[in-house]
């Protein structure tokens, strides 16, 4: 099974999922993780000069066509992840995930590591309040 995280460091969650520059994959056997590979990852940087029209559209932030377009592309390094570990993000970004076959999971851990073992041991708790 392999479990992404946002992050910047490989260590810790990253804050937002939109602003984080790579992705920890981890590869779990046996409860236990065998493998960590930073994946990089497309974020706000990358699409900073497309337009968005979803206020003229009246689609609701981050669920215009373009929106999910570039959630798409954020998406798609950790295309063969379970789930994906992070710290706040948009609705639009988190319906995308869901509907890719990625459970996102809003966490207040911090810690990669600990995270993971919390997944694992079926504790994480998914603060839906913290989406934008």
């Amino acid at each position: 099974m392999k479990i992404a995280a946002i992050t910047e460091d490989g260590k810790v969650i990253h804050q937002h999922f939109g602003r984080a520059p790579y992705y920890l994959v981890v590869t779990v056997e046996d409860r236990q993780i065998v493998d960590r590979e930073m994946r990089p990852k497309l974020g706000h940087v990358n699409f900073a000069n497309e337009p968005h029209p979803h206020e003229a559209h009246g689609a609701g932030h981050g669920f215009d066509p373009a929106a999910q377009s570039r959630h798409a592309q954020m998406a798609a390094p950790i295309d063969d992840c379970e789930a994906l570990l992070c710290r706040g993000m948009g609705r639009g970004a988190y319906q995308n995930l869901q509907e890719r076959g990625i459970r996102p999971i809003l966490t207040d851990i911090a810690s990669i590591d600990e995270a993971v073992q919390v997944y694992l041991d079926g504790r994480i708790v998914d603060l839906v309040d913290r989406l934008h």
